[in-house]
């Protein structure tokens, strides 16, 4: 359980723009994520390696470090334990992640994030308030991305 304090501490930490903090909390997180044996989640955290390299993409898109960010996260989902992680969290990922799309200007990478975040979650995407702001940013495109128009329609944001 205390690696996934961490991951919650390097965030909060990034958040209030402590960056060499994040990172020592992140680097702590990683030390005990690599003494687990294979998927050793006792206390169901998802804590593990692939939440580590999630909290480093979402740690880089908080500083402004958005190329960074979108340059993990391809590697970070292909990994087979992103599979294993709940949905719920998968989905918050995706749409923080479509954040750090719109960061680099790339609306269709924001887009598919949010496509995919509502396939794996539909509730982290229709009911977050950050989601549908960042829905919201997505869907003003000239031409609105279909996936998210009708992600915009869905959750009252366009008729």
């Amino acid at each position: 359980m205390g690696g996934t304090l961490l991951l919650q501490a390097a965030l909060a930490a990034a958040g209030c723009g402590e960056s060499r903090r994040a990172d020592e909390l992140i680097d702590r997180a990683a030390a005990v994520a690599a003494n687990l044996r294979g998927y050793d989640d006792q206390h169901h955290t998802s804590f593990g390696p692939v939440a580590v390299e999630l909290a480093r993409v979402l740690v880089a898109a908080s500083r402004g470090e958005a190329v960074e960010a979108v340059r993990r996260h391809p590697v970070v989902v292909r990994r087979e334990a992103w599979r294993r992680l709940p949905a719920e969290y998968r989905g918050a990922y995706l749409v923080d992640v479509a954040r750090a799309y719109l960061q680099v200007g790339d609306v269709r990478g924001a887009a598919r994030a949010l496509v995919d975040a509502d396939s794996v979650a539909p509730a982290e995407v229709r009911c977050r308030p950050l989601a549908r702001t960042v829905i919201a940013d997505v869907a003003r495109a000239q031409p609105a991305p279909a996936g998210v128009a009708r992600l915009a329609t869905l959750v009252g944001l366009t008729r």
